[in-house]
């Protein structure tokens, strides 16, 4: 009797895990979803016997998407970007009806099988009541990763206010308090001068344009005769408002971007109708490096308008200043180049002097050269609550952005450019960009290292550069975890946040080809949170892997 009740006490484990996953498989935006059923399959199929005259042993059945360009895929057929592994028979879909397939993906779900208690709270709910009619609500809008990870998390019991043992490895920017030694006291309380309280001007105040156009030529163009002004500067109430605005006056272009790189930018490429995105996969083996040779085919295609993160998220690699030279003088011309550059001040080249990477330093003439830079108090002030940020470029562009700001977003707040003006002061900069490299540099060691020990393989080319990002890759780890959707499923028991590789897939306009063109086998994990968080997010992976025992022997 007392076994019959523990058998039936597992299979309602199982089943219950299996549920849950299927439920997080729901949440996520369309264009995923049949990408997420793929680690289904991959559980499937590493339950079926290979074939007799393969004769081969395999330790995972992950089904790996190689990133091609659109216009090789779309002349290829369905799945051609796959490379499926010998023996294995490949499905479109798992046959979820056929009950002893269904009880066989339990089985490989369970979690009885790697040792993990039951889930620490209910199974999540929809985002939406299907029942309540929504007149005119487009209901198909679906959530960045970063937000979707956070989502899911406060489904199981992370709250963003009160943090306590959770470790989210999954923001976006950097810890913003007192704690970094060397790094001027963020700002408690402010003066708020009497003209702050009229609406200020859609391009910004004037002393803060001023400011921003000093610091840059102060810092790269202190050698070019041609200097920025307050006119090739537009302020603008964050990053994402920039980029809209940018959004906003080009027109009748090719636009290329390339896969992977910032999450927000498929939302801002599909709202606008006045341009065609075209995007542009980076080869894993090049662990997504942009080259030259790629740029020059684009321009030769005709793209007239290109938008990048350098240093890149989320790889946390950047361009070398020869690179962007070389890009520029490609560019010149007959290009727009939309650099964001909110990490370039991360920066570990250069011995962590303080010193950073920009395209400014490379623009010839201010006024002719078509660069458009982002940035702004957001990553290397660690202010991202204020929204006050920059685009820099000619003067022409800065007049188009003023104006379309009047009616998008209506400007950035007044009282704290006033206050950021003081924050700006080259040796300020110099001296607080070399205090945030040091330390974040020490994270980024303390991770990689964690990882190493537990059989993660980093080289010269994944270490990342830059930024406070890591694109880990997971495809060496057993079933489950070298599929991303498995490996956050799993975090999330552990309390820990990761952002799953294919939110990084940017289709603006949902290409069918590029539904397969996804990072299964990868998860960006940032150490932008405190030590503490990078600790216990470290410990909760560790525990995962002994779990499903998969751990070094040393660690065993």
């Amino acid at each position: 009797m007392s076994q019959h009740f523990n058998d039936e006490s597992d299979n309602d484990q199982d089943q219950e895990s299996f549920l849950e996953f299927e439920r997080l498989e729901s949440t996520l935006p369309p264009a995923l979803k049949r990408s997420a059923s793929s680690l289904l399959e991959a559980i499937h199929s590493n339950s079926c016997t290979p074939s007799p005259q393969n004769n081969v042993q395999h330790d995972r059945s992950i089904v790996s998407p190689q990133p091609q360009h659109p216009r090789d895929a779309a002349n290829q057929p369905h799945h051609s970007s796959y490379q499926t592994i010998p023996g294995r028979t490949h499905n479109a879909t798992p046959n979820l009806k056929n009950l002893n397939h269904r009880q066989i993906l339990i089985n490989k779900l369970s979690k009885s099988e790697n040792g993990r208690e039951a889930s620490p709270i209910p199974l999540p709910k929809p985002k939406f009541n299907e029942s309540i009619y929504k007149p005119a609500m487009n209901s198909k809008n679906s959530s960045t990763g970063v937000l979707w990870a956070t989502e899911r998390a406060i489904e199981y019991g992370y709250d963003s206010e009160h943090v306590r043992d959770w470790a989210n490895l999954g923001q976006g920017a950097p810890e913003h308090g007192d704690t970094i030694p060397g790094s001027f006291p963020r700002p408690k309380t402010i003066n708020v001068p009497e003209s702050s309280r009229e609406y200020a001007p859609t391009a910004g105040i004037k002393e803060l344009r001023e400011a921003v156009a000093n610091l840059y030529n102060e810092t790269y163009r202190h050698h070019k005769s041609s200097k920025y002004t307050y006119k090739n500067v537009c302020i603008v109430p964050g990053g994402r408002a920039g980029l809209t605005r940018i959004a906003s006056i080009i027109s009748d272009c090719y636009l290329s971007f390339f896969l992977p790189d910032y999450t927000a930018y498929a939302e801002m490429l599909s709202l606008f109708k006045n341009f065609s995105p075209i995007p542009v996969p980076l080869k894993e083996a090049d662990n997504y490096e942009i080259h030259l040779k790629m740029i020059k085919e684009e321009l030769t295609r005709g793209v007239s308008a290109l938008l990048t993160s350098n240093p890149r998220n989320p790889t946390g690699r950047c361009m070398k200043p020869e690179q962007l030279k070389q890009l520029q003088d490609m560019c010149r011309e007959k290009c727009l180049l939309i650099m964001d550059e909110f990490y370039s001040h991360y920066y570990y080249e250069d011995g962590c002097t303080g010193s950073s990477i920009s395209s400014a330093e490379f623009v010839e003439d201010v006024n002719r050269d078509p660069v458009l830079i982002l940035n702004g108090l957001t990553k290397a002030f660690r202010l991202p609550g204020w929204r006050v940020c920059w685009v820099l470029g000619p003067e022409e562009y800065i007049s188009a952005l003023s104006s379309v700001g009047s009616f998008l977003d209506g400007g950035s707040n007044a009282p704290l450019q006033y206050v950021a003006i003081d924050f700006l002061q080259p040796w300020k900069v110099r001296q607080e960009m070399r205090a945030l490299q040091l330390h974040f540099k020490m994270k980024r060691d303390y991770i990689i290292g964690r990882l190493s020990k537990m059989g993660f393989k980093f080289t010269e080319k994944t270490i990342p550069n830059s930024t406070f990002y890591l694109w880990l890759n997971l495809s060496h780890l057993p079933g489950k975890l070298s599929n991303c959707l498995g490996f956050f499923h799993e975090c999330l028991h552990e309390k820990v946040i990761v952002v799953p590789g294919f939110f990084f897939l940017i289709n603006p306009q949902n290409l069918s080809h590029l539904e397969e063109v996804i990072w299964y086998n990868y998860v960006r994990i940032s150490y932008g949170p405190e030590m503490h968080h990078l600790v216990n997010g470290m410990d909760g992976i560790e525990r995962i892997l002994s779990r499903f025992n998969c751990l070094p022997y040393e660690l065993k």
